[in-house]
């Protein structure tokens, strides 16, 4: 089973940019398809972007399309999350996520999840 570990979340200023990482391990990120979810407290977990395992589709949600966009490096068997201009949402948790499937936006068929890296806009 592929592991995954994200990094790059923090504390960033509304309007600004934030780079998320999700590193991946015992596995090749290329042969999965991709997610990022946001997980607020107390609410629910929700896909945020994904992107196809070939590479070629990507899916955001309606409140962050044309502000966050999603990549990957297979070299260096990783994939990121881009945002930018952020909004004042408090504070949330960041998963990567992999999938066997070649695309999905289904919750379920992600089978493989990483620690979570907190990301918190203030205003």
């Amino acid at each position: 089973q592929v592991q995954l570990v994200e990094s790059g979340g923090g504390l960033v200023q509304a309007g600004g940019s934030l780079r998320l990482s999700c590193a991946a391990s015992g596995g090749l990120i290329s042969y999965y398809a991709m997610g990022w979810f946001r997980h607020p407290p107390g609410k629910e977990r929700e896909l945020v972007a994904a992107r196809s395992r070939c590479g070629g589709r990507t899916f955001y949600t309606d409140s962050v399309q044309g502000r966050f966009a999603t990549s990957r490096d297979n070299n260096k068997n990783a994939m990121y999350l881009q945002m930018s201009s952020l909004k004042h949402e408090g504070k949330a948790i960041s998963y990567c996520a992999a999938s066997p499937t070649k695309h999905t936006t289904d919750y379920a068929a992600y089978t493989s999840w990483g620690q979570g890296t907190q990301v918190t806009v203030s205003s």
